[in-house]
């Protein structure tokens, strides 16, 4: 499948989202900050990144811009429960910088699964819908 760099500064977040993504059959390197996250992407490449936005050394927007100045075609997922603003607003302004997706926490296993398949061009049956076609 796919090699993807998840940056998100909560421990738990970050540990549940790369055990689903593992059992969905990616390879996963985790950062807990964009500084750590853009030095992984030099160090092993990624297929897709996944970033949150609120993160301590170097935030999310601040992440996703400096990926678009090298490596404009990455796919790119934010990730926001909010903080100073409100959620919308930070997935907004991630759109806008290049992210190709958000997703609002909190999220669910099913919601990132078909997001991060969808990103990366493997829609289920019947379109891009993540709702299964019936038997």
């Amino acid at each position: 499948m796919a090699r993807i760099l998840l940056m998100d500064d909560s421990d738990e977040i970050r540990a549940l989202a790369a055990r689903v993504l593992r059992s969905d059959g990616h390879t996963v390197a985790e950062a807990g900050n964009g500084k750590e996250g853009l030095r992984l992407l030099r160090e092993v490449g990624a297929d897709l990144v996944i970033t949150d936005i609120v993160m301590p050394e170097r935030e999310g927007l601040e992440t996703i811009s400096e990926i678009r100045r090298t490596r404009p075609d990455l796919p790119i997922i934010a990730m926001s429960g909010g903080g100073a603003g409100t959620a919308g607003d930070y997935l907004s302004i991630a759109k806008a910088l290049g992210a190709r997706r958000v997703l609002e926490k909190p999220f669910g296993v099913a919601q990132l699964i078909a997001l991060v398949r969808e990103v990366l061009g493997a829609p289920p049956p019947g379109g891009s819908s993540p709702t299964p076609s019936p038997p």
